[in-house]
């Protein structure tokens, strides 16, 4: 079987196309799912560790990608975690790398990271799917897209307990090469920036959601920019004496993923408090409806972890997420937003 992503998920350039469903292929069933996330993420950002909490949510992506010998296989961060799935022969490379990355956040950053493994036929046994869909951000870079509401049901499944990957005492030291967090936090340009997430309720499904995410992101249409985090020139590195040349920084931004969906939109904005309060009026009427949950958290820096791949150099991908407590912050704001919401018949 063909396990290249180009087999499996259509490309798209067009960010809009990905919010609907039928842009989406399912993955095999024998494909396996692994899934991350710092447990009490929260304590360790008021603390003031969310740089540390970032690159252990990015190293999953990393050490999954250099022992498996290549990135095309579909992945999604998260901010304190990450997501991914492989052909049924990477399981086992799947769990070493998992149980790798663990062993590095405890004894490097002294986070406890949970992890979990499950066939991609575990989940449509429990009536959600798997699909994915690639969203083209360069000509050379993509990230994948995911749909069907398994990501998510896996995810609160492993935070149940389920499906554990467990620690072991010896485990080789995890490759991580390639990944780099070099960028001081950068700052709003427009007035905050603004990490959102927004998930459709489960008893409603995707309709309709296409166009409440459209409209959330027109909200930005204003800006020429679209609510891009980075700013237009390169700022200097850590340890650089100057910026990168124009070009090279450009490609940077292009190839960062400040929109993304895994079963949840996902935005890191740079916008004004203005259209931060706009769209949380439109979400906040949209919940109210039953079609959707959210979370969003304000603050003043956007944060980028860097992954170059060595087979791969031009395929450069750079994460994005909020400096204090982006997705995470924003995942806590909507987890008690769910416990507030009243059950739908």
């Amino acid at each position: 079987m063909d396990s290249t992503l180009e087999a499996h998920a259509r490309t798209y350039s067009d960010f809009t196309s990905i919010l609907n469903d039928s842009a989406y292929e399912p993955l095999p069933d024998d494909w396996v799912i692994g899934m991350t996330d710092v447990v009490d993420s929260t304590s360790a950002i008021r603390r003031g560790a969310y740089q540390d909490v970032n690159f252990t949510g990015a190293s999953v992506v990393a050490a999954v990608g250099n022992i498996w010998g290549t990135y095309d296989f579909p992945f999604t961060f998260g901010g304190d975690g990450a997501s991914f799935a492989l052909p049924a022969n990477g399981i086992e490379k799947a769990r070493t790398a998992l149980q790798q990355v663990i062993a590095m956040a405890n004894s490097r950053f002294g986070l406890t990271l949970r992890a979990g493994l499950l066939p991609v036929s575990e989940i449509r046994a429990h009536g959600r799917d798997i699909k994915i869909a690639r969203y083209a951000v360069s000509e050379h870079t993509t990230y994948s897209m995911f749909a069907g509401g398994g990501l998510r049901w896996a995810e609160r499944e492993m935070k149940r307990g389920k499906y554990a990957v467990e620690p072991i005492e010896t485990i080789s030291e995890v490759d991580l090469t390639g990944l780099s967090c070099e960028w001081r936090p950068f700052p709003s340009r427009h007035g905050l920036i603004l990490s959102l997430l927004v998930e459709p309720r489960d008893n409603k499904g995707t309709a309709g959601f296409s166009t409440l995410a459209q409209r959330v992101l027109s909200v930005l249409d204003s800006s020429v920019r679209h609510g891009h985090p980075l700013p237009t020139t390169s700022p200097t590195p850590i340890g650089a004496k100057s910026g990168l040349d124009q070009q090279t920084w450009s490609e940077i931004v292009m190839n960062s993923d400040f929109r993304k969906y895994d079963d949840v939109l996902r935005l890191t904005l740079d916008c004004s408090e203005e259209q931060a309060d706009t769209i949380e009026g439109i979400l906040k009427d949209a919940a109210a409806e039953g079609l959707i949950s959210y979370g969003m958290h304000r603050q003043s820096h956007a944060l980028m972890t860097c992954l170059v791949p060595t087979g791969n150099p031009k395929s450069h991908l750079h994460f994005l997420d909020g400096l204090d407590g982006g997705y995470a912050r924003a995942a806590e704001n909507m987890n008690a937003a769910r416990k507030e919401e009243t059950p739908l018949a």
